[in-house]
C-alpha cells in the first residue's frame, strides 16, 4: 500500500532504486546515494559512513533475494523538523538519519519506510532519508533490517544452542566455544573450509583433546566455525562460503585463517574461539577485530585430531573478548590439574615474567605510520606511569630472510599434507589458495633443508632475546583492510611481523590496546617458551595500566 501524497518524482526514484537493488546494478545504486563523506548506511553489521565506504561494501555484497515492496510509508521532512503529513501505510528495511543534511527547502527532504516481502519467505524493513539535490532525489541516509537469517553461514558451518553440551560444572561452566573447522568432533566431519573436502571426509571417531579439554571444564560448543581453505591464508575470506563479518570494523576483512571463530567471538555468538596459528592465524584476526588472542608455545598443546597445515609451526590457541576469560582458559588448558591433553607443562608458566620490554626495530619498520605513532604514544604513556616498565630497542634480525625460510618450510609441509588431494581435485580451491599450493609444489627437498638450516640461528636469536625480557610491538601493520583493498602488500608486511615468533615456536599474545582511525590494532607480546600463562597475566597487567590512562 502506498501513501497517495508521495511526490510522483520521488516515487519514481524509489521504484528505480528498488529495481537496481534487485538486479544488483552497482552503477545505478552508486548514483542513488548522495556523494560525499556524510552519507550514511547502516544494518545489523554496523554503520558505514561516506559514499565511498558504502560503494565498496555494495561491490562485494552481491544482489538481494527476489522481493516485492509490500508497504511504503512517506513523511515529508523540513530543516526545522517533521512537517505534518497525512497517514501512510507502508514501511520497509532501510532506516537511517542524516546528521547534517545540505541546505534544502520544505518538500525537498523526505522519509521513506518500506516493507519488503521476500519470495523465499520472510520480511525486511528499509528506512531511508531522501533529499532533492540539484534536481534529483538521492538517499542521504539508510538503515536496512534484513529478514531474520537462520544462521550466518559465513561464520558457521554447524551451530546449535548448544551444539554440544559440556560438563554441567567446572571452571569454564557457562562459556560457549566456536571451534575452527580443523578440529575433530566425534560424529562430525572436518571440512577445512572446502565443500569438496567436507563431502568426502569421514565422520570423526574421537574428539580432539583440545576440544575435549574445554568440554570437560564446563564449556559448551556453540558450533563449528569457518576457516580459510586449509588454513592457508590470513585474510579471512573464503570463495565458497563468503567472508565472515568483522565484528569491529564494518566492511573490513575479519582476518584469517581463524576467521569464523574470531567473528563469532567478536559478535558475541561465542565466548571462546578454539583456533590454530601457523603464521599468525590467531594473532591477525585478534588484532583486526579487537580481541585477545593467544598463540601457545609450539607443541605445548598436542595437535591430535587437528588437520595440519605445517607441523613445524602449527599450534593451538584461543580467542576471547577479554583478558580475564583468556586467563581462565589458559589456566585450565595449560595446567597439570586441568588439561588431559597437556602432558608436560613448563614450570615457568607458573612464574611471573620480568617487567621489561624489548622493541624490535625491524618489526616496527613494517608498521604503518599512524599505527606506529599510536604505539609510540602508548609507550610514552607507560614510561610516565606510576609503574613504568623499562623499554629497550633491539634488533630482531633480517625479516626477509626469516620470512623466506619460514615460507619455504611451511610450503613444503603444506604440500606433503594436502598436495595429493589437491592434485586429485583440480579447481576445487579458490585462486589465491591454489596459487600458494602451486608455489609450494615446486619446493625441492634441498630448498627445504636449506631453509631449515637458515631458521635455526634465527630461532636461537629470538629465544636469546626473550630470555630475560618480553618483546612488544604492534601485532600487524595497521587496522583491518577493507574487503575491497589490494591486500598483497599488507599480507607481505603482516607475515614478516608474525613469522618470527612462529619460526621460534614462542608463545605470543595479541592484546587490543591501540585504536587507529577508529579501528582496533593489537599489541603483541612474545615471551620465552612455556611461559604462556605468565604471558597472559603480564598482558592483563599491561592492559590495566594502559586502560588507567597510561599510553593514551
Amino acid at each position: 500500500m502506498t501513501d497517495a501524497t508521495i511526490p510522483a518524482d520521488l516515487r519514481e526514484a524509489f521504484d528505480a532504486y528498488e529495481r537496481a537493488i534487485v538486479s544488483n546494478d552497482l552503477d545505478a545504486l552508486d548514483a542513488f546515494f548522495a556523494p560525499g563523506d556524510e552519507t550514511l548506511r547502516g544494518d545489523t553489521a554496523g554503520l558505514l559512513v561516506g559514499h565511498d565506504a558504502i560503494s565498496g561494501f555494495r561491490a562485494l555484497r552481491g544482489g538481494v533475494p527476489r522481493r516485492e515492496i509490500a508497504e511504503l510509508h512517506y513523511r515529508p521532512l523540513s530543516r526545522g523538523g517533521r512537517t505534518p503529513a497525512s497517514p501512510a501505510d507502508a514501511t520497509a528495511p532501510e532506516s537511517d538519519a542524516a546528521a547534517n543534511p545540505p541546505e534544502s527547502t520544505d518538500g525537498d527532504v523526505a522519509l521513506l519506510v518500506s516493507v519488503s516481502a521476500f519470495r523465499g519467505g520472510g520480511r525486511g524493513l528499509q528506512t531511508q532519508i531522501w533529499q532533492r539535490i540539484d534536481g534529483r532525489w538521492l538517499i542521504t541516509a539508510a538503515h536496512v533490517t534484513p529478514r531474520t537469517p537462520a544462521i550466518d553461514r559465513t561464520i558457521w558451518r554447524s551451530v546449535g544452542d548448544p551444539f554440544l553440551q559440556g560438563a554441567w560444572e567446572g571452571p569454564l561452566a557457562g562459556l560457549t566455544v566456536a571451534v575452527k573447522d580443523l578440529f575433530a568432533v566425534a560424529g562430525f566431519r572436518i571440512g577445512a573450509g572446502n565443500p569438496t573436502f567436507l563431502e568426502e571426509a569421514r565422520p570423526e571417531k574421537a574428539t580432539a583433546p583440545a576440544v575435549a579439554d574445554l568440554l570437560r571444564a564446563g564449556a559448551s560448543l556453540r558450533g563449528i566455525a569457518r576457516t580459510d581453505e586449509f588454513a592457508y591464508s590470513i585474510a579471512g575470506d573464503n570463495v565458497h562460503y563468503g567472508t565472515p563479518p568483522n565484528g569491529a570494523v564494518v566492511g573490513a576483512l575479519p582476518g584469517g585463517s581463524s576467521s569464523g571463530p574470531a567473528s563469532a567471538v567478536a559478535l558475541g555468538h561465542a565466548d571462546i574461539g578454539l583456533a590454530t596459528d601457523t603464521a599468525g592465524s590467531i594473532r591477525v584476526p585478534a588484532s583486526y577485530q579487537g580481541l585477545w588472542g593467544l598463540r601457545t608455545t609450539h607443541d605445548l598443546v598436542p595437535r591430535q585430531g587437528m588437520l595440519p597445515l605445517a607441523q613445524s609451526f602449527d599450534t593451538v590457541g584461543w580467542l576471547t573478548r577479554d583478558g580475564e576469560t583468556l586467563e581462565r582458559v589458559a589456566d585450565w588448558c595449560l595446567s597439570y590439574d586441568g588439561s588431559a591433553s597437556t602432558e608436560n607443562v613448563y614450570g615457568a608458566s607458573g612464574d611471573d615474567l620480568p617487567w621489561r620490554f624489548l622493541v624490535p626495530e625491524e618489526i616496527l619498520d613494517c608498521v604503518e605510520p599512524d599505527t606506529r605513532a599510536a604505539f609510540s604514544r602508548m609507550l610514552a604513556g607507560l614510561a610516565a606511569s606510576d609503574d613504568p616498565p623499562p623499554f629497550r630497542a633491539v634488533h630482531s634480525g633480517d625479516l626477509d630472510a626469516t620470512f623466506t625460510a619460514f615460507r619455504t618450510v611451511q610450503g613444503a609441509e603444506a604440500w606433503r599434507n594436502d598436495g595429493e588431494w589437491l592434485s586429485a581435485h583440480p579447481g576445487a580451491v579458490g585462486p589465491a589458495v591454489a596459487e600458494r599450493f602451486r608455489v609450494a609444489s615446486e619446493i625441492t627437498a634441498a630448498d627445504e633443508a636449506a631453509a631449515r638450516r637458515e631458521l635455526e640461528p634465527i630461532a636461537a636469536h629470538l629465544a636469546e632475546l626473550v630470555d630475560g625480557a618480553v618483546l612488544i610491538f604492534p601485532t600487524v601493520p595497521g587496522p583491518a583492510p577493507l574487503r575491497t583493498a589490494d591486500v598483497d602488500a599488507v599480507r607481505a608486511a603482516t607475515l614478516r611481523m608474525t613469522a618470527p615468533a612462529a619460526a621460534a615456536g614462542l608463545p605470543a599474545v595479541s592484546v587490543p590496546l591501540l585504536t587507529v582511525a577508529g579501528a582496533p590494532v593489537g599489541v603483541c607480546l612474545v615471551s620465552r617458551a612455556g611461559t604462556d600463562i605468565a604471558l597472559v597475566r603480564l598482558a592483563r597487567r599491561l592492559a590495566s595500566l594502559v586502560g588507567s590512562g597510561a599510553g593514551r
